[in-house]
């Protein structure tokens, strides 16, 4: 039986900030199910996890924690989650925080994190074949285990994957601090420095066995400076060792036909209710009630890579037309400025929710007739797989997991399970709303579109096998 841990800073439903949460949640379950193999994973216990769930937890082990010339305690907790177990290591000082990140010594947080997951295994005599570690506050358990553990024979043999879900974030800082914080000896500064700083994401690109991205067209940018974050040379050198696995989604948590947070339940064999979810969400949002005026939806983190420099150049133009635009998220001032004044100018086509609201997120999926993602950047994206299993069309930019998961509509073939557009350019996003517009004027070619949309397989199972056929290569 093949032993493998996962090792993430969050995980769904414990604590969670965004899409590496949906990986850690997700993933273990679907490799558990493959069979043949043990699954494990680790966190941070965080003020976050609710009492709820610690009241579930057994303490299996507790030790000290030798990082350079500090020592912490740290106790380990177990929690069984279907056939996947999770380990939560517990340590008040560190993370009995208001955030789970950007705190002032996440550096070291994280390096206390790293450290205590290759620490905690010989307690649990728990040797895993393959350490699978996740963006850079895990980055340092590749690294630890090729530079500090790499003498003791009882860590030998593991292998290490490691999953960049996001490049801009690398943990990067001073190489003051290699030894005192990190506790790495100078014979690792050449492993971690790039740009005159240490960073931790070079350092675990360097030190793992192989390297992957969360789509197959993320990890073909990664090698263009473009996209990299300025690590391309690094990513190209190790390009032999690099893969991209698509992630999924939890088909029992976005499922139309039993969400509890979706006013009407509908399938899609029978859509009726989607048309009730559609004049529900108009009624929410106190938009006309009008079931021929096409809904287009964002859910999103207002940022501008998201696309909307995008959006706010030609939205007032399409707002002409005759549609109705439905935003929710936060994020950015001065496009929460933006949408909201526009809402307030155009109150029967505009429809504003600034705020995380996961209920209302369904609610709004279910409603739409379309789902708008224009990102200039996009490593995998789960928005466009959620909406198109509610049978929300996506219009998505064909970028990273975006042009990975979404193909073009055909109409002459009946192919395809979206609209995309090339150019990082205003006007042909708006060509490519216009072409959804068109379709959906006739409503029997939308209908296959919708239907191609909801029938895709966006499950964790071929992901599940991806990242098997890559544990099994090691």
């Amino acid at each position: 039986m093949k032993k493998i841990l996962i090792v993430g800073a969050e995980a769904v439903p414990f604590a969670s900030t965004g899409g590496l949460g949906d990986v850690m949640g997700s993933l273990p379950a679907a490799l558990a199910e493959q069979g043949d193999v043990d699954i494990r994973a680790v966190m941070p216990l965080y003020s976050a996890v609710s009492a709820d769930f610690r009241t579930q937890m057994r303490k299996v082990c507790e030790f000290t924690v030798h990082l350079s010339w500090r020592q912490q305690y740290c106790g380990v907790y177990e929690y069984k989650k279907g056939a996947a177990t999770y380990y939560f290591l517990d340590n008040e000082y560190y993370f009995k925080r208001p955030a789970l990140y950007g705190q002032y010594d996440d550096g070291e947080r994280f390096a206390f994190f790293s450290h205590a997951v290759l620490d905690m295994l010989p307690l649990l005599d728990f040797f895993p074949d393959v350490l699978h570690a996740n963006d850079w506050q895990a980055a340092l358990a590749v690294i630890y285990l090729k530079q500090k553990y790499n003498a003791d024979p009882r860590f030998a043999d593991i292998k290490t994957v490691y999953t960049i879900h996001n490049i801009d974030y690398q943990g990067i800082y001073d190489l003051a601090i290699l030894g005192d914080v990190f506790d790495l000896p100078e014979s690792a500064r050449g492993v971690v420095e790039f740009d005159g700083c240490i960073n931790l994401t070079k350092g675990a690109i360097v030190c793992c066995d192989r390297l992957t991205t969360v789509s197959c067209r993320y990890a073909e940018e990664l090698q263009s400076p473009y996209f990299s974050g300025r690590l391309s040379a690094i990513i190209c050198q190790y390009a032999h060792k690099t893969s991209g696995i698509v992630n999924g989604i939890d088909l029992s948590y976005y499922n139309p036909t039993n969400d509890p947070d979706i006013k009407f339940s509908y399938s899609v064999d029978d859509r009726t209710g989607k048309a009730e979810n559609k004049t529900e969400l108009q009624r929410i949002l106190g938009l006309p009630e009008s079931a021929t005026t096409p809904v287009i939806a964002m859910v999103s983190r207002l940022a501008s890579h998201k696309g909307f420099d995008l959006v706010r150049c030609v939205l007032e133009e399409m707002l002409q037309w005759d549609i109705q635009f439905v935003l929710l998220g936060t994020g950015e001032a001065a496009l929460e400025d933006y949408f909201t004044d526009l809402a307030n100018r155009y109150p029967s086509k505009v429809g504003v929710v600034l705020a995380f609201n996961k209920a209302l997120s369904k609610q709004i999926y279910a409603g739409a007739d379309m789902f708008l993602m224009p990102s200039k950047s996009e490593p995998c994206g789960l928005s466009q797989m959620i909406a198109s299993v509610y049978g929300a069309v996506p219009i998505v930019r064909e970028i990273g997991g975006l042009y990975d998961t979404i193909k073009p509509f055909n109409p002459e073939t009946g192919e395809g399970n979206g609209i995309t557009f090339v150019s990082y350019n205003a006007h042909d996003m708006m060509d490519a709303v216009r072409r959804a517009i068109s379709l959906y004027e006739n409503g029997d070619l939308f209908a296959t579109m919708t239907y191609n949309a909801m029938t895709h397989d966006f499950s964790w199972s071929a992901s599940a096998k991806g990242y098997l056929g890559i544990y099994n290569t090691l």
